[in-house]
């Protein structure tokens, strides 16, 4: 049986893009051609937007119980905390930062596929691909050499910085590598200031230094070693390691039994359109930025998340419903501009080099800290809650008081989160009544039902499958509503 979606990369991103598709009973082979998940932690933060999401998925509570929880984040230049954002107040089920390296959140993603039953097709490689308007044909090659011709109504790209799926779309990868050298470490640590429940962020005259918790007593290092030199970064050794967290950090930390060593440089690239026809790109495929602020991987789950509950609903229709999938590129290419600006500041300021740019960025930083609203709007951009489609096109009418189309939904506490069926369906935050029902049962199919509205009690809502709101109106509008639905689920010429 030939499979609807055919996805090319089973990391985190490419992961999550199947199991939400699984979970939504559409036909998947993903396929790798790496012999073996990662063994490395790599990415290290999963944010609380994510988990929200993932906790609709069902695999959120796995997570959480086998990461780290970081509450918090420090600033510090000439050994005093100019900055501290506090994320515990954030509103979300998460109010942390989740430290679980990559390795055990691809097995844990990768164990919920199964339950889903799918599995990642390891060894195997996508070689070239064409498409018309019927569907996709892609040639994949096997670890033995062997060739198979898969047909798939929609092809995924999630395979990395380096996409082969990018490359066969003959897309720009716009922007630029900096030209600077970074080190990372993840190694065992002692005699670090403070809580294993902050990271902390070094402003130094020499560059930058910061330090993640990854569980008790192992911690993540990373700073910036200068110019770039030779066509590679070099891997550093612990001396060197050392040298620059005594340097730049507090003298009495020691590192050893590093678990991971490795040089870098930062690319900051983005494809304009993340869709081609059938062909959608996802995560690394179509963004890569900073680590600063670890949201990469985060953004590329959420790509996933925005794309799967469009896809779902398009595939094994008659006809494809453009307006739905139009909006994906729409969407997610804004996130991932503003992502890609927002990490690059962060770089930016803490690589920063002349004395008197530093007098004035601490000076700056230090008074901007001392303001509550300022704490909390970083803190709600960190962990990603903030993060939303005002401008996305499947924003509807906005009559009641409350979030605006676009704007996340907070999940509400002890109930199901919306999107977590089997399912894509829409919430319908609304007191019942004659109008009401009547527009449940246009729409039995896209809607299930919620308490009345927690933001306004005049008003209904109207919430997407990955809980955003898509359109409020005042109580007797039903109408509008249902004229928003149909706007955006027609399906198109």
């Amino acid at each position: 049986m030939q499979p609807e979606v055919l996805i090319v990369g089973a990391g985190p991103v490419g992961l999550t893009m199947a199991a939400e598709l699984k979970r939504y009973g559409v036909s998947v082979r993903i396929v790798d051609k790496a012999a073996h998940r990662s063994d490395k932690s790599k990415a290290l933060v999963i944010w609380s937007r994510t988990l929200e999401l993932l906790d609709r998925l069902g695999c959120g509570a796995a997570m959480v119980a086998a990461g780290h929880k970081v509450t918090g984040a420090n600033i510090i230049a000439h050994g005093e905390t100019i900055g501290h954002v506090d994320v515990t107040g954030v509103a979300s089920p998460y109010p942390f930062a989740l430290m679980l390296p990559q390795s055990e959140t691809e097995r844990l993603l990768e164990a919920q596929l199964s339950r889903l039953g799918a599995n990642v097709e390891r060894q195997v490689e996508a070689l070239r691909f064409t498409q018309d308007a019927e569907g996709v044909t892609t040639i994949l090659r096997s670890a033995d050499g062997a060739e198979e011709t898969v047909e798939s109504d929609w092809l995924i790209g999630c395979d990395g910085a380096h996409s082969v799926i990018r490359h066969a779309l003959n897309l720009p990868f716009s922007g630029d590598t900096l030209q600077t050298d970074w080190m990372l470490a993840d190694t065992h640590l002692t005699g670090a200031p403070g809580s294993d429940a902050e990271l902390s962020v070094y402003w130094h005259a020499d560059g930058v230094l910061a330090i993640f918790p990854i569980s008790p007593g192992r911690y993540r290092v990373v700073a910036d070693v200068g110019p770039a030199k030779g066509p590679h970064p070099a891997d550093p050794t612990l001396e060197e390691v050392q040298a620059i967290v005594e340097r730049r950090g507090v003298p009495e930390m020691r590192v050893s039994d590093p678990v991971w060593l490795s040089g870098f440089r930062i690319n900051e690239r983005k494809v304009h359109d993340y869709r081609v026809g059938r062909v959608f790109l996802v995560g690394d495929a179509a963004h890569v930025h900073s680590p600063a602020g670890g949201q990469g991987m985060n953004t590329g789950m959420q790509d996933a998340v925005n794309l799967a509950w469009k896809l779902a609903l398009a595939c094994g229709a008659s006809r494809v419903p453009e307006p739905l999938l139009a909006s994906y590129s729409a969407e997610r290419s804004a996130v991932g501009e503003q992502i890609l600006k927002q990490a690059g500041r962060l770089t930016a300021l803490g690589v920063m080099r002349n004395p008197v740019g530093q007098a004035v960025r601490n000076l700056v930083a230090g008074v901007a800290f001392g303001f509550g609203p300022v704490q909390r709007a970083m803190a709600e951009q960190l962990t990603e809650i903030s993060i939303g489609y005002p401008h996305g096109p499947l924003n509807g009418p906005h009559g009641a008081g409350g979030p605006a189309p676009g704007e996340r939904a907070a999940p509400d506490a002890g109930r199901k989160p919306v999107g977590a069926g089997d399912r894509p369906r829409f919430a319908l935050y609304a007191a019942r009544s004659p109008a009401v029902d009547r527009l449940i049962a246009e729409h039995v199919d896209l809607m299930e039902t919620a308490p009345r509205s927690p933001f306004d009690r005049d008003g209904l809502w109207l919430v997407r499958p990955d809980g955003y709101v898509a359109a409020s109106v005042k109580v007797g509008d039903e109408a509008s509503l249902a004229k928003h639905l149909d706007e955006v689920l027609r399906p198109g010429p």
